[in-house]
């Protein structure tokens, strides 16, 4: 074969086939780097809403506990008064008691304005990430324990 001949034969790529080469390369890299910011950014959501789930039911369950204890508050109570100040929460999340959650029972249901306190209150219970990232909610029911004066376990 002649040295002209075989020189055609092993030409090499053109400018245009490595320019569209790294053009495809790049857009593949890119939605690669979004899909894994995007995964490293629900698990951090994800991380903080099962953290700020397990911290509001510890908040209920310590409520509960409270209010057993002998600490049940009558009369129309606020949700203020409910408001365990001294209850530990995650680094970097915050627990309340939701403002005008609480609710009281009477004979035809749930009411939100009190009369007279039967021995039930309905109240909702919040922790949040300090981001926003992640809120959850509980809702708690809490009884007037037997013993407080009141003839609600004859």
């Amino acid at each position: 074969m002649p040295a002209r001949h075989r020189l055609a034969d092993e030409r090499g790529e053109t400018l245009v086939e490595l320019l569209i080469a790294v053009a495809i390369m790049g857009i593949v890299a890119v939605a690669l780097m979004a899909g894994l910011a995007t995964s490293v950014l629900i698990s951090d959501i994800h991380r903080k809403q099962a953290t700020a789930g397990t911290a509001v039911r510890d908040y209920a369950e310590a409520l509960q506990n409270y209010v057993a204890d002998g600490h049940y508050i009558d009369d129309c109570a606020s949700p203020a008064g409910y408001a365990l100040g001294s209850f530990p929460v995650p680094a970097g999340f915050q627990h309340s008691v939701v403002a005008g959650s609480i609710r009281y029972w009477s004979s035809s249901g749930w009411q939100s304005t009190c009369t007279t306190d039967s021995g039930l209150q309905q109240l909702e219970i919040q922790v949040a990430s300090a981001d926003g990232r992640a809120t959850e909610r509980v809702v708690v029911v809490l009884r007037k324990p037997c013993g407080l004066g009141d003839d609600l376990c004859d």
